[in-house]
């Protein structure tokens, strides 16, 4: 069980350190406004297509 929570104290304090320097910057983004969505589940076509044009990704359709 160490090194499982070793690599989590590792990765904390890489975080914590840069967030700390402020490389890097934490906000919380609502349920309903994950992008990440569109790669780990199943979705609907609405939101498929919002998260879609929020991300930039373009209909092939409409590249000729």
């Amino acid at each position: 069980m160490h090194s499982r929570t070793k690599h989590i104290d590792i990765r904390h304090h890489f975080l914590r350190d840069h967030i700390q320097k402020k490389d890097v910057s934490i906000e919380f983004v609502d349920t309903h406004n994950q992008l990440a969505d569109i790669f780990t589940k199943p979705l609907a076509k609405e939101p498929f297509y919002k998260i879609r044009l929020e991300l930039g990704i373009l209909d092939e359709a409409y590249m000729s």
